[in-house]
C-alpha cells in the first residue's frame, strides 16, 4: 500500500487495548520501529506512552488534545488509563504497520527467526493471541527495562527485518520521495510562470473501515488505499539508490 495522502503518510484510528497486563497495567504491545517515526493524535480518554531508548526511560502523558511524535529506534507502549483512543500518523506509506515493527520479545525468541514468527503471528482466536503476543512482548519490554541490552536487541532486530529492506526502499520512493519530488516539480513550474497543475485539482475520499483489527496497540482501523504505479511523478527523474543491494524495478 502507497499512500497518496499527502507527504505520503499513513493514517490509522486506534483503540487502545484495555487488557491489563502482568504489571497491572492496561495496554498495547511494546514495539520498536528502524526507520519510522510515528505521532499519536490523542482524540479520547487517556493514558500515556512509555518509551526506552539508550537515553532511558520516559513515561509521557496523553490526553485529548495531546500530540506525541517519536522516531525510530524508539520502543514503545501505549498504557490505556480509560478509554484510550487516538490518530496514529505513520511515515513511509503507513510502513509501521506493514512490516516496520519489531516486538520486544525475550532474547531467546529474538535469536531465532522461526520462534519470532510463531510469536508474532496471530492464529486462531485472534484476541486470544494478539494478548498472548502483548503479554510475551511485555516481558522482553521489563527485562531491557530492568537489565539493559538495547543495542543487542537492535542488532537482533536488524536481522530479522534485514530480508524486507529492498521492499521497504521501494515504499519509500514511490510514497514520501515521489511527493517530494512532484512538489519540486511544481515549485520549478511556477517559477517559470507554468501553472498547469493548477488545472488538475482534484478530491478523494477515504472511507472508514468497517472492521477494526486487532493491531499491535488495540483495536486498528487503517485508512488503506491500493497501491500506485511504482513510478517516479511527471517530470522528475528516476532517483537511484543510494547503495542499490540489486536492482529495484
Amino acid at each position: 500500500m502507497v499512500t497518496p495522502l499527502p507527504g505520503g503518510v499513513g493514517i490509522s484510528g486506534l483503540t487502545v487495548y484495555d487488557w491489563e497486563a502482568a504489571d497491572g497495567l492496561c495496554g498495547g504491545t511494546p514495539h520498536m520501529h528502524l526507520v519510522c517515526s510515528e505521532a499519536y493524535v490523542v482524540i479520547d480518554g487517556e493514558g500515556s506512552v512509555q518509551t526506552l531508548t539508550t537515553s532511558g526511560f520516559a513515561d509521557t502523558p496523553l490526553r485529548p488534545g495531546d500530540v506525541v511524535r517519536f522516531t525510530p529506534g524508539t520502543i514503545h507502549r501505549l498504557v490505556n488509563a480509560g478509554g484510550l483512543r487516538l490518530v496514529v500518523l505513520m511515515q513511509n506509506s503507513g510502513l509501521p504497520e506493514a512490516g516496520d515493527a519489531v516486538f520486544t520479545f525475550p532474547a531467546p525468541v529474538m535469536a531465532d527467526p522461526d520462534a519470532y514468527r510463531a510469536a508474532a503471528v496471530l492464529t486462531g482466536d485472534h484476541a486470544a493471541a494478539a494478548r498472548r503476543r502483548r503479554d510475551l512482548a511485555l516481558e522482553g519490554f521489563l527485562t531491557l527495562r530492568r537489565e539493559g541490552g538495547l543495542r543487542e536487541f537492535h542488532g537482533a532486530a536488524h536481522r530479522l527485518k534485514s530480508e524486507l529492506l529492498d521492499a521497504w526502499w521501494i515504499r519509500w520512493r514511490d510514497g514520501p520521495l515521489a511527493a517530494t519530488l512532484a512538489t519540486g516539480c511544481q515549485l520549478a513550474s511556477l517559477q517559470a510562470g507554468d501553472l498547469t497543475h493548477l488545472d488538475h485539482g482534484e478530491v478523494s475520499r477515504l472511507e472508514s473501515p468497517a472492521d477494526p483489527v486487532f493491531g499491535m496497540c488495540g483495536r486498528l482501523r487503517p485508512y488503506s488505499v491500493p497501491d500506485l504505479p511504482t513510478r517516479p511523478p511527471r517530470g522528475a527523474s528516476e532517483p537511484s539508490h543510494p547503495h542499490p543491494p540489486k536492482e529495484l524495478s
